[in-house]
């Protein structure tokens, strides 16, 4: 990227960063209901959930509760976006000697922003219940990318959506299929106690290998092979929703 996209990613990113900045309640909202999840299933269902993990169950389900942080997270972006192309916004900027990759990276980089300040909050609130992780920090670097890199696929695929929706409820509404995945995974019970069909769903969908591999290094555990088959999955994901997302814009301001 150019020294002048860079400039006018920045400037475009500043002005997104502003509305979150005025209505920090975004954030807080965000981290909310994970938050809540996690305090309904560790101090109400946790006694009677058995993970086989030998440890506490704050730690087994606090990889899916992060994932579920980013999920609900990438609403606000899509619905921001969905804002700017209906009041014209996207199209106007896309009219000005502005790079227009820019006006996307833009909404992806505060959107990155905002959920991992979400994403902190939870592990803030998940030490207080008691989570703790032996994980170097190495691992926990490698935690934190892997977190960046579901957060950007998620990101690309509420772009595709604030750039298609009709209405500000179609925008919003992309994130509950997103939310409902990691239900059907190992993220909150072992996917072997499942029913034979639920439980193969579970094993071969995106969720449980990221899950599985955030658990392992949190834990200092071997990741395994399970890592590649995570990476693999956000790749993809990334990259058809980056090129979907383009495709649309190119053609919206073309």
């Amino acid at each position: 990227m150019s020294t002048h996209a860079l400039r006018d990613t920045g400037v475009l990113t500043g002005r997104s960063l502003r509305h979150i900045l005025r209505s920090p309640d975004t954030i807080i909202t965000t981290a909310v209901t994970p938050v809540a999840m996690m305090l309904l299933f560790v101090y109400v269902f946790g006694g009677a959930i058995t993970t086989g993990s030998g440890g506490s169950y704050v730690n087994y389900l606090l990889p899916g509760i992060l994932l579920i942080t980013v999920a609900s997270g990438v609403t606000y972006t899509a619905y921001r976006l969905f804002l700017d192309a209906k009041g014209g916004i996207v199209e106007r900027l896309g009219s000005m000697p502005i790079p227009r990759p820019s006006i996307l990276w833009a909404h992806v980089i505060t959107s990155l922003a905002a959920n991992l300040a979400a994403v902190a909050i939870v592990i803030a609130v998940a030490l207080a219940m008691g989570f703790r992780s032996g994980a170097s920090v190495a691992s926990w670097f490698a935690a934190a990318g892997i977190l960046v890199l579901f957060t950007l696929a998620l990101t690309w695929m509420a772009v595709v959506a604030g750039l298609t929706a009709k209405t500000v409820d179609g925008a919003s509404g992309m994130s509950y299929p997103l939310i409902f995945l990691p239900f059907i995974s190992s993220a909150f019970v072992p996917t072997a106690t499942m029913p034979g069909p639920v439980a193969w769903f579970a094993e071969n969908q995106p969720v449980t290998p990221i899950v599985d591999t955030l658990r392992a290094l949190l834990a200092q555990e071997p990741v395994g092979t399970g890592i590649w088959t995570a990476l693999a999955w956000l790749a993809g994901i990334l990259a058809v929703s980056y090129a979907a997302a383009a495709a649309i814009y190119r053609r919206k301001v073309g």
